[in-house]
């Protein structure tokens, strides 16, 4: 037993003479920036440390999960996933994302000895399996912000900011857009899964929930009591090679909703000029857009998210469709549902004012869809008007 003992705090004292020795004094510290990936979950590129030494070269990286993790997928639905903190070698970390084509570029920091070894024990901390999880949040805790977070803690603050010429004040839904084509599934879906709380300002610091801003603002970030530039030297270690991702146009959104709207617009012009009702049309209308309001209100109140708060998308989705089934196989409905029908178009009405001064931005492949729902609406008041005189 003594002889265990002598040999654990032999172990220790050889951590904590290695943490503290000239090999990580010596070491060349840099942060790792990756470019933005094909798929939507890569989109906005990832952040890691990089520590290189005379017998090491690793990285240190924020952005890692657990696919196997017991109830992953509803954990992830939820907004309660957890990311975690891990080490790979570099030459692994750099093959991946060269095999992803995606740029890599390296930030080697300016730092002294004695910075160096408070970066290194700070990472090492957070490395523990009893430190390496945390609750992740896109906006304002992630792969980005961590590397900012930790620079600060390690250092005690000893970061002075400067706001780079890109900074343009704009709203977290238009710095997630700006990474996605406009006319994409990807970039439909955040524009309808996440609510009006995203299209607030964000600040100069808020930017930096992206790797690019990372990148960007610790170019121009220097150290407040000697005034040194936190970077270096910055250089690109892989520029991705250009490669044609566009999809075929006839799957894209933008088509997709025109050719639904035109059926709609045109069942309703044939239900017009026979002074008729589709009720299959109906209720496939009220069915899929009262199921969408649902999803929309499971994330708004049942999760962790906070981004899917304040989602106006349920003016044009709301729950309350699904109750109106049976009214919709009647010939004559009950009276309330005339007035339903009034509501939803009142509510169409209100999320253009929401678009028009800027509470709330909408996708824009919708723009097709929302004239037809307002047109048939606006068919139904009217047949249900005409057959009751």
């Amino acid at each position: 037993m003594k002889k265990l003992l002598l040999i654990c705090a032999l172990f220790m004292s050889a951590v904590t003479t290695a943490q503290n020795s000239p090999i990580i004094e010596n070491a060349q510290f840099s942060v790792l920036t990756i470019g933005p990936g094909t798929s939507l979950n890569d989109a906005f590129g990832h952040s890691a440390f990089r520590i290189k030494t005379s017998f090491s070269d690793e990285v240190y990286n924020y952005g890692m999960f657990d696919f196997d993790a017991p109830n992953f997928y509803l954990n992830f639905a939820k907004g309660k996933l957890d990311y975690y903190m891990g080490a790979s070698s570099y030459k692994r970390f750099k093959d991946v994302y060269i095999w992803q084509n995606r740029t890599i570029k390296e930030q080697i920091l300016n730092i002294t000895p004695a910075q160096k070894i408070e970066l290194y024990n700070y990472l090492i901390y957070n490395l523990k399996p009893e430190n390496k999880y945390y609750a992740y949040d896109f906006f304002f805790d992630n792969c980005a912000t961590r590397i900012r977070d930790v620079s600060e803690k390690a250092w005690d603050g000893n970061l002075k900011y400067t706001t780079p010429a890109s900074y343009k004040g704009e709203t977290f839904r238009t710095l997630i857009q700006n990474n996605l084509e406009w006319n994409s599934w990807g970039s439909f879906g955040i524009d309808v899964a996440l609510g009006s709380v995203i299209d607030t300002k964000a600040t100069p610091r808020e930017y930096m929930f992206l790797p690019e801003y990372i990148f960007e603002f610790f170019e121009e970030t220097t150290f407040k009591t000697t005034g040194a530039p936190l970077v270096k030297e910055s250089h690109i270690i892989y520029k991705k090679r250009d490669k044609d991702h566009s999809s075929a146009f006839l799957t894209r959104p933008l088509f997709v909703f025109s050719v639904l709207s035109l059926l709609i617009l045109f069942i309703t012009y044939r239900d017009f000029k026979t002074n008729s009702r589709s009720k299959v049309l109906d209720l496939i209308l009220f069915n899929s857009t009262g199921l969408i309001g649902v999803l929309l209100c499971f994330l708004w109140f049942a999760t962790d998210h906070t981004a899917t708060a304040n989602n106006y998308n349920l003016l044009w989705a709301f729950p309350l469709s699904l109750f109106c089934t049976l009214q919709l196989l009647k010939r004559i409905p009950k009276q309330w549902f005339i007035g339903y029908l009034k509501l939803l178009v009142v509510m169409l009405c209100l999320l253009t004012l929401h678009w028009s001064i800027g509470v709330q931005r909408f996708a824009p492949v919708l723009v097709p869809l929302l004239i037809a729902l307002v047109v048939r609406y606006m068919y139904l008041i009217r047949y249900y008007k005409t057959i009751k005189e």
